[in-house]
């Protein structure tokens, strides 16, 4: 199975540390300048409330995505993550097939259960049922793109005969990543998924995971194949690697989290000079990573002419590293 040519996506701002706030303005002139760059694609970042010693303030990620598909013509746009939980099903089947049809069919959606309990408990939704709720959620979902009509019952969703237009214009549906790292959620991902979202991942971490993927799909009888992975990387381009390791370590340091029961690290950083970096990128690329999402350090547009100028070049023709 020959590997496939690598995509590259940028993240976008529309969360910031306190006591800033994020700019749909910014937001706007920074994608439409990656799409004018090459940039395959734009992630916004997705919670409802976030931060226990201190908030993050966040433009709604979805409202934000509707902007762009206004704004923009040709970069895909995608979730990463949005908390399916969260959000009653029905609605949000009607407002994603709606962003779909404004973007013309540019939408990717990524999805997770969520962690932050705070959240969960503020939104009325029993945190300790994520996983279930999630399962349930996306079925309605699916339902609701697919069928001409859709009927059942289920938790006091009651359907009858309901129907949803218009669809999205993606067919059947739009592409469906799920991010997490325990094992449930990647025999989630063979089960009823398109692929894997991960994050802040080193190239050895990410191997071994999208094996295990790989595993589970032909334990399940699926092909490895039908599968998409996206890793979403830090970056800071500067003129040594001590001035970048410097930099994005603290600017990781004020932005993420990373979750402790996972492999997401600091280290997975991408940093240095542009050659530096596009040496760093190529092991992940050999890995077996699909496609790249870059965080740029402080989301900096200069960061971004760097990346598609001086290392994105170094890359291309590149395929994916095969699991076996």
């Amino acid at each position: 199975m020959a590997g496939r040519e690598v995509q590259f996506g940028v993240a976008l701002k529309n969360f910031t540390t306190y006591p800033d706030e994020p700019s749909i303005d910014e937001i706007v002139d920074y994608t439409t300048r990656a799409e004018a760059l090459g940039f395959h694609s734009a992630w916004v970042w997705d919670h409802i409330l976030l931060g226990s010693k201190r908030p993050f303030p966040f433009l709604e990620a979805l409202s934000t995505l509707a902007a762009l598909a206004m704004r923009t013509t040709r970069i895909r746009l995608g979730t990463g993550v949005c908390v399916l939980p969260l959000r009653n099903p029905v609605i949000l089947a009607k407002v994603l097939a709606s962003i779909d049809l404004l973007s013309k069919g540019r939408l990717i959606l990524g999805f997770a259960a969520g962690w932050y309990a705070r959240e969960f408990e503020a939104c009325g939704v029993p945190f300790k049922e994520r996983g279930k709720i999630f399962v349930r959620n996306l079925d309605i979902l699916k339902k609701f793109w697919t069928e001409q009509a859709v009927a059942g019952a289920v938790d006091g969703y009651v359907f009858n005969g309901a129907v949803m237009l218009p669809k999205p214009v993606q067919r059947p549906r739009p592409p469906i990543l799920f991010g997490g790292y325990v094992d449930a959620v990647l025999r989630r991902i063979v089960r009823y998924g398109d692929g894997w979202l991960t994050y802040f991942y080193t190239p050895d971490s990410f191997r071994k995971n999208w094996g295990r993927i790989h595993a589970l799909a032909r334990e399940h009888g699926r092909d490895p194949a039908e599968l998409r992975n996206v890793s979403q990387l830090p970056i800071y381009a500067a003129r040594t690697f001590e001035d970048a390791d410097r930099g994005i370590r603290e600017f990781i340091g004020r932005y993420f989290d990373v979750a402790p029961w996972s492999e997401s690290t600091p280290d997975s950083a991408i940093r240095g000079t542009p050659e530096q970096c596009a040496e760093q990128l190529a092991r992940h690329i050999a890995a077996g990573v699909e496609h790249i999402v870059f965080v740029p350090y402080e989301y900096r547009t200069d960061q971004l002419d760097i990346i598609a100028r001086d290392i994105i070049p170094r890359l291309r023709g590149m395929t994916a590293g095969v699991t076996a």
